[in-house]
């Protein structure tokens, strides 16, 4: 029970471990891991509530369809193993404005959320523009060896390399 419970876990095992996940994906449901797809297929569950029509008529959507599928499960399964993990190793706590923030530029919570709100956008933006996000192109693309998703898990890197040097230089 000792590694449920440890603050934090090896790369390296980790990196191997998901590795076996990405295998496993393919082999058992023939679909590279990503996660991007899926807020907007939740999204498109969701806009499917109020407005039925405009989604059956979206050309996305007709390609995408907004179900819940394995990608959808997959990251509530995500979002749910995080909050066991963090709870098993007493590391769960519920924050506004993280330490780290706090500590290096405010410890209000408005340019927090409003930042981080921002970042979302932009990020969301561009694992659509590259036509997936850092697990659909970085994970699953670069091992099976994709020139577009080498490019692109590059082009990450050396995007948060430049946005942290900008951001805590300032």
């Amino acid at each position: 029970m000792g590694i449920f419970t440890a603050t934090a876990w090896s790369p390296y095992v980790v990196g191997g471990l998901i590795g076996l996940l990405n295998i496993a994906a393919l082999l058992i449901s023939n679909k590279p891991l990503s996660a991007s797809t899926t807020y907007l297929k939740v999204s498109g569950m969701i806009r499917k509530i109020f407005q039925r029509e405009k989604v059956q008529q979206n050309e996305y959507y007709g390609q995408k369809t907004p179900e819940v599928d394995w990608g959808v499960m997959m990251v509530f399964g995500i979002i749910l193993g995080s909050f066991l993990s963090a709870s098993l190793s007493g590391d769960f706590q519920l924050t506004l404005v993280p330490e780290m923030w706090a500590a290096n530029f405010s410890d209000a919570f408005l340019p927090r959320f409003i930042t981080a709100l921002f970042g979302g956008i932009i990020l969301g933006i561009g694992a659509r523009w590259a036509g997936g996000c850092t697990s659909g192109h970085g994970i699953s693309g670069a091992s099976q060896l994709s020139i577009i998703s080498w490019v692109a898990a590059i082009a990450f890197f050396i995007g948060g390399i430049i946005t942290a040097l900008i951001k805590y230089s300032i």
